[in-house]
C-alpha cells in the first residue's frame, strides 16, 4: 500500500466545508463578554488625561482597562518593547489606549465613544532614514533595557537592531573589480490578507491563571509570551487548539490576548475579542517596508567578485512581532551565487508607523526583489544576457554560500535550465512583450516537536500532537506518514489536537519547518508503533517479529499464513499500544530547495499597463509527499508574489493607513492570475521524512524581481520600487528610462 507520494485530500476538509471546524471567533462560553479597543488617533504623543467614568456608567459595561491597569508591563515574541495598553505614550495611529468589556459588541462600541482622552502631540518620525539621524527623537529611550534585545546598543538609537554577515573582504573585492554597479530598491508594507482576522477568547480564573482560545499557530510560544508579560508562571495558562483561517506568517503573535486576559480578570467573566479588518490594516503586523542599497563588483567576463547589500527595515513603532527581533531573509538574499567577497548589513529601525511582523518568507521577498533586479542591471551593464550571467556565477553542490555556509545540495543550474526550457525563454516574442528571470534558494530551520500514536482494542489508530496546523494541511501529511508505515489509509487515522496542558512543549509551526519537525516525529512514532505491533503479535502467534509483516491494518505471518488485525493484537495484549515520536534538531540544514521563475509580461507603452501573461515556476525539491498539497503551496505562493509585485500596498499618509479596507487595499482576484506553469524535479534529498524538502516559501519570493526584469525587457524601463504599477511604468517611459 503506497500512500506517500499520492495526492491525498485534506483530512479536515469535510469539517471545514460543513462549518463544523471551530475557529477562535466561534468559541462561546457561558457569561462571555465582548471586548473592544479604543485606538490612538495620533502617530506620536503623550496621554495627558484619560477619563473612563462615562463609559463605566453605560448599562451592560462590565470592565474598562487603561494603561494604568497594566503600567510597566510589556510584551513581545522576543523583544518585549510593546505595552499591553499604551503606558503614557502612544507611538502609532491605531495603538491600544483603552479597552472595554461589555454584554455585547454594540454596547462596548458605545462605551468606547464616551472615553475621553487628552493628548499632547509630539513630532512623529515617519521615515526610517531620518529616524537614524542623531537629531531624531529617540522613540524608545529605554531600548537597552528591553528584555530580549539580541544585542545592547553602544548608544541608544532608533536603529535598535544592527547586524551583519560577511565573507572575504568587501573593500578588497571592490578594488579587484573591473565594473561596479550601485542601485537602491524600495518595497512597501503589505498585509498578509488572511480571511480570518485576529481573534481570541480568554477566561481568567481567581488564581491568576487562564484558559485561552486564539488563532495562533504557536500555542506554547503564546503561553510563554503572555505569561512573561503578565508575570505569572506559563503553566498557569492553558491554550486550547482552534482552527486557523489563514496565516502566511501573521498568526504567530500575541496580538490582543494579554489585554483580553486583563479584561477577563477585571470583569470576572470570559471575554472574546475579534479584530475587524479595519483594525487589521491599521494595527496588524504587516510585512516590513525596506530600503535596500546594493553595490556589486564584477570582472569584464561577468564573474561576480564583490557584493554589498545594505538593508534598512522600517519596524514601525515596536519590534515585538518578530520572533528573533530581526529578519532572517537578508542573510540569504545575495542568492545562490559564488561570490568571494560579500557584506550584508541589516538595520531594524523604530518609526511612528504601524508595527511590522512576519509574512511569508520574512525579509526574503524584499531582499530577492532587490538582488535579482540588481543582477539584471549588472548583466545589462556588461552586455551579457541575464540568464547566462546568472548561470556563469551559480553555486553547485558543495560550494559555499555568499555568507560562508557550505551548501551540500542545491541544483541551481539544473533548476535554471528547467525554467528556461519550460517557459520558452529564448523563443521570439512580440513587441512590448518581455521575459524576466529570478531565482531563490531556501534552507530550512529545525525545531522541536512531538507526535504520539495510539492503537486501541477496536483497531482505531489515533495520532495526537499539540501542533496547530496553520492551514497548510500538515496533519494530513502526518496521517500519510503514519498510514504509510502502518499500512492503513490516512482517512482511517483519527487526529487529536492537544492543548498545552496535555501536549508536550514544542517550537510550533513556521518557516516551512512543519514537515521536517512534526513529519519526522510522526515517522519516529510510526516506526515505534510498528515495532510494538510486531512484538505483541509475535507473542500471540508464538513467532519471531522478523517473521511478521504489516498489511492492510493487520499482521501476517510470512509462512504460517496466519493473520491478526490490529484490534485483535491489542485485545490479546490487554492494553493499548501507545508510543511517542520526538524530533529535536534546531540546526539549519544545508540542503537547499531551489526555485527559478520566468515572468512573461506585455506592457502598453501608451499607458504603462503591465499584463502578466504567464508565470513559469521551476523547483528542485526532495521527495514530494503529497502532490496535491505540494502544488497548492506553489500556486498559493506564486499568486501572493504576484500581488506583492503588481498591486499590494498598505498606503500610509502621515502615519495613517489610508487603505484600511479591501476596497482600497487590492489583492489579486481570479482575473489577475496568469497562466501558471510548474515544473518540479524530485531528488530524494532533504531533512524531512522520506528525504523531503520545504516548499511553502520559495514560489513567493522571486516573483516580483522576475516581473520587474520582464518589464525592462519589454519596454526598456527599470522600476526599482514595489509595486510595479502602470503609473510608475508610464512615468519612467515619459522620462525615457
Amino acid at each position: 500500500m503506497q500512500i506517500v507520494g499520492k495526492p491525498t485530500p485534506r483530512i479536515e476538509g469535510e469539517q471545514k466545508v460543513a462549518g463544523q471546524a471551530v475557529y477562535a471567533a466561534d468559541v462561546t462560553l457561558p457569561g462571555m463578554l465582548w471586548g473592544r479597543i479604543l485606538r490612538s488617533p495620533i502617530s506620536y504623543g503623550r496621554i495627558k488625561r484619560i477619563d473612563t467614568s462615562q463609559a463605566l456608567k453605560v448599562p451592560g459595561v462590565n470592565a474598562v482597562v487603561t494603561g494604568e491597569d497594566v503600567a510597566g508591563l510589556k510584551i513581545g515574541r522576543r523583544i518585549c518593547d510593546m505595552p499591553i495598553v499604551a503606558d503614557g505614550v502612544v507611538r502609532f495611529i491605531g495603538e491600544k489606549v483603552a479597552a472595554v468589556a461589555a454584554q455585547s459588541k454594540e454596547i462596548a462600541e458605545q462605551a468606547l465613544d464616551l472615553i475621553e482622552v487628552e493628548y499632547e502631540d509630539l513630532e512623529p518620525v515617519l521615515d526610517p532614514v531620518k529616524a537614524m539621524e542623531p537629531s531624531a527623537p529617540l522613540l524608545h529611550p529605554e531600548v537597552n533595557n528591553y528584555k530580549g534585545l539580541p544585542e545592547k546598543l553602544d548608544i541608544p538609537s532608533n536603529a535598535f537592531i544592527q547586524m551583519s554577515w560577511k565573507k572575504g573582504d568587501i573593500e578588497a573585492g571592490l578594488t579587484q573589480s573591473d565594473i561596479i554597479v550601485e542601485n537602491t530598491f524600495y518595497t512597501n508594507q503589505v498585509h498578509q490578507a488572511y480571511i480570518e482576522p485576529h481573534s481570541c477568547v480568554v477566561k481568567a480564573d481567581q488564581s491568576g491563571g487562564a484558559e485561552i482560545w486564539a488563532c495562533s499557530k504557536v500555542p506554547f510560544a503564546i503561553r510563554e509570551q503572555v505569561a512573561r508579560a503578565i508575570q505569572i508562571p506559563p503553566e498557569s495558562l492553558v491554550v486550547y487548539p482552534c482552527y486557523i483561517g489563514g496565516d502566511f506568517g501573521g498568526k504567530g503573535d500575541f496580538m490582543d490576548i494579554a489585554l483580553c486576559y486583563f479584561l477577563s480578570k477585571k470583569s470576572g467573566q470570559p471575554v472574546k475579542m475579534v479584530m475587524d479588518y479595519g483594525e487589521e490594516f491599521i494595527a496588524g503586523n504587516p510585512r516590513h517596508p525596506s530600503i535596500v542599497k546594493i553595490k556589486t563588483g564584477v570582472k569584464k567576463d561577468g564573474t561576480i567578485v564583490a557584493h554589498h547589500m545594505d538593508f534598512i527595515f522600517d519596524s514601525g513603532a515596536y519590534g515585538a512581532f518578530k520572533p528573533n527581533g530581526f529578519l532572517g531573509g537578508p542573510q540569504i538574499s545575495a542568492g545562490a551565487y559564488n561570490i568571494p567577497h560579500v557584506l550584508i548589513e541589516e538595520k531594524m529601525v523604530y518609526t511612528n508607523q504601524v508595527p511590522c511582523g512576519h509574512m511569508r518568507a520574512p525579509g526574503d521577498p524584499q531582499g530577492f526583489f532587490a538582488n535579482e533586479s540588481q543582477l539584471d542591471l549588472v548583466a545589462r551593464k556588461l552586455g551579457m544576457e541575464p540568464a547566462e550571467f546568472r548561470r556563469k556565477n551559480l553555486m553547485h553542490d558543495g560550494d559555499a554560500s555568499p555568507t560562508g555556509q557550505t551548501i551540500t545540495h542545491i541544483k541551481a543550474e539544473e533548476t535554471l535550465k528547467m525554467a528556461l526550457q519550460s517557459s520558452g525563454y529564448y523563443k521570439p516574442k512580440p513587441k512590448n512583450v518581455g521575459r524576466g528571470i529570478a531565482l531563490v534558494q531556501w534552507t530550512v530551520n529545525g525545531g522541536e516537536g512531538t507526535v504520539a500514536v495510539k492503537i486501541d482494542e477496536e483497531g482505531v489508530i489515533t495520532l495526537s500532537s499539540a501542533m496547530l496546523d496553520q492551514g497548510a494541511g500538515t496533519y494530513t501529511v502526518l496521517c500519510e506518514i503514519v498510514g504509510e508505515e502502518l499500512k492503513v489509509p490516512p482517512g482511517r487515522i483519527r487526529v487529536e489536537i492537544l492543548n498545552t496542558k496535555m501536549g508536550e512543549k514544542d517550537t510550533g509551526v513556521g518557516g516551512s519547518r512543519a514537515t521536517r519537525v512534526y513529519g519526522n516525529a510522526a515517522y519516529d512514532a510510526a516506526i515505534k508503533a510498528c515495532e510494538e505491533i510486531k512484538k505483541a503479535a509475535a507473542e500471540t502467534m508464538s513467532a519471531s517479529p522478523e517473521d511478521l509483516i504489516l498489511s492492510e491494518g493487520g499482521v501476517l505471518h510470512r509462512r504460517a499464513e496466519q493473520r491478526m488485525t490490529y484490534g485483535e493484537i491489542v485485545k490479546a495484549k490487554g492494553t493499548p499500544i501507545s508510543v511517542q515520536g520526538v524530533y529535536n534538531d534546531k540546526s539549519k540544514v544545508q540542503e537547499a530547495s531551489m526555485c527559478a521563475q520566468v515572468a512573461e509580461v506585455e506592457v502598453d507603452p501608451e499607458t504603462g499597463e503591465v499584463k502578466l501573461g504567464k508565470l513559469t515556476t521551476a523547483h528542485s525539491t526532495g521527495t514530494v509527499l503529497n502532490p496535491l498539497m505540494h502544488q497548492g503551496q506553489i500556486e498559493g505562493g506564486a499568486v501572493m508574489g504576484v500581488g506583492y509585485a503588481l498591486m499590494e500596498h498598505l498606503m500610509l499618509d502621515d502615519g495613517k493607513v489610508i487603505t484600511a479596507n479591501f476596497g482600497d487595499y487590492k489583492i489579486p482576484t481570479i482575473q489577475d492570475i496568469p497562466t501558471l506553469k510548474t515544473t518540479v524535479m524530485e531528488t530524494p534529498k532533504g531533512p524531512g521524512p522520506y528525504n523531503s524538502m520545504p516548499i511553502g516559501e520559495t514560489s513567493n519570493v522571486p516573483v516580483a524581481a522576475a516581473i520587474a526584469n520582464a518589464v525592462e525587457d519589454a519596454v526598456g524601463v527599470r522600476i526599482k520600487s514595489l509595486p510595479v504599477t502602470s503609473e510608475k511604468v508610464f512615468e519612467a517611459l515619459r522620462r525615457g528610462g
